[in-house]
């Protein structure tokens, strides 16, 4: 079966090393395939213009916390954009030319507007995957500071993080080191891929979830949970060949998995059916 030319396109960019995959570019290309008419230069030549309104305000001492409240003002303050906290789970707030014509979107695609600019004006900066939330770092040694940019680009400290980590959650949430470590580009655009699965599934939308889906195994061919997923999906929409195919797969890769005994008896029915 062919695919889509967006998914195609989404393809040709993650082939390549992690360090040299446009995330604007390929974060389009999710876009593309909701959307076949987005052209996609249009959107980077629209962060091009943005990230030369926001040269022309930078303070002339380039201490990070300055940049960061600079850019603040301009995206939040004089761009408008904001956390989209009413419609959270409208799927537009994960395609990014929604976002950048919206001006509002969740957590994660409201850190890739903010990295997308200080890519162009050369702050470095990292993208947090914190569980539950998004949230973005200097890239200096010894920062010590993150950016949440669904809450206009509030700067937060560790402990900070740990407690808006429990206000996600609504209790006490035992903290590891490791939720505040970088995301590479395959684990971020894997996490905007999950968000509009979760989205689809919800709404019981399954072709659109089944798409979602489809490209974070193109990011991860192996990952357990979207290959069970999948193989649930198919059998649903009547592909029973390769529902089969996916959850035995699943089964390999994850033998002791707690519905492990679920998804072996499914299995049987798929092959008696």
């Amino acid at each position: 079966m062919s695919l889509p030319l967006a998914r195609q396109r989404f393809f040709q960019e993650i082939s390549q090393p992690d360090d040299r995959i446009d995330l604007a570019v390929a974060a389009l290309y999710i876009a593309q395939e909701e959307y076949p008419e987005l052209e996609i230069e249009e959107y980077l030549n629209a962060l091009d213009s943005m990230a030369q309104e926001l040269r022309e305000r930078l303070p002339a001492e380039p201490y990070p916390l300055k940049i960061v409240r600079a850019t603040n003002r301009y995206l939040y303050d004089d761009l408008g954009f904001c956390g989209n906290q009413r419609e959270y789970y409208d799927p537009r707030n994960s395609f990014f030319n929604d976002v950048l014509e919206r001006r509002t979107g969740i957590p994660i695609t409201l850190a890739l507007v903010y990295l997308e600019l200080a890519k162009r004006i050369e702050f470095p900066l990292v993208g947090i995957g914190m569980p539950g939330h998004f949230l973005l770092r200097p890239d200096f040694p010894e920062a010590g500071i993150y950016i949440d940019a669904f809450s206009r680009g509030e700067v937060l400290f560790p402990e900070d993080c740990h407690q808006r980590l429990n206000q996600i959650y609504g209790r006490q949430v035992e903290w590891r080191p490791e939720f505040l470590q970088p995301i590479g580009s395959r684990p971020f655009l894997a996490r905007m891929l999950g968000n509009l699965k979760g989205i689809y599934l919800q709404q019981q939308d399954l072709p659109r979830a089944l798409a979602a889906i489809d490209r974070i195994l193109l990011l991860f061919p192996d990952s357990p949970l979207d290959l069970r997923d999948r193989g649930l999906l198919y059998s649903y929409l009547g592909r029973l060949r390769e529902a089969e195919k996916d959850l035995t797969r699943y089964l390999t890769l994850q033998p002791d998995a707690g519905d492990a005994a679920t998804i072996t008896r499914f299995l049987d029915d798929l092959r008696n059916r």
